[in-house]
């Protein structure tokens, strides 16, 4: 089942600060990005963020779940979206414990088509 558009922009009006929030469809379902971090899924209308330890140690209690069949669990935290201040902070924690963006490498010139 493929999340609903209007769930995805509950998610990102929750955790918006500033522009420092997008969003992009990934295989069906959508990628929340901080700071060009890639820091959160929505699966099956589900938010789920990347797990880092100093993210467990805020939310103390938590539970854990497979975005998808096969990948490693995220902290399904669905139930704080209500909870902006808390929701926003998850986020936030969870970018400053991710490494930074790998740079994209520019793509070489095209090269002009030769006519015979």
């Amino acid at each position: 089942m493929a999340s609903d558009l209007p769930f995805v922009e509950y998610v990102l009006e929750q955790i918006q600060e500033n522009g420092r929030v997008h969003f992009k469809r990934m295989f069906g379902e959508f990628g929340f990005y901080y700071d060009d971090k890639i820091v959160a899924l929505v699966c099956d209308n589900q938010f789920l963020v990347k797990p880092t330890e100093a993210g467990k140690s805020f939310l103390g209690a938590y539970e854990e779940a497979p975005p998808y069949p096969g990948c490693k669990p995220y902290l399904l935290v669905s139930e704080l979206l209500d909870d902006r201040e808390k929701i926003l902070q998850l986020v936030q924690i969870t970018a400053a414990q991710l490494p930074p963006p790998v740079p994209k490498k520019p793509k070489p010139p095209k090269k002009p088509k030769v006519s015979k």
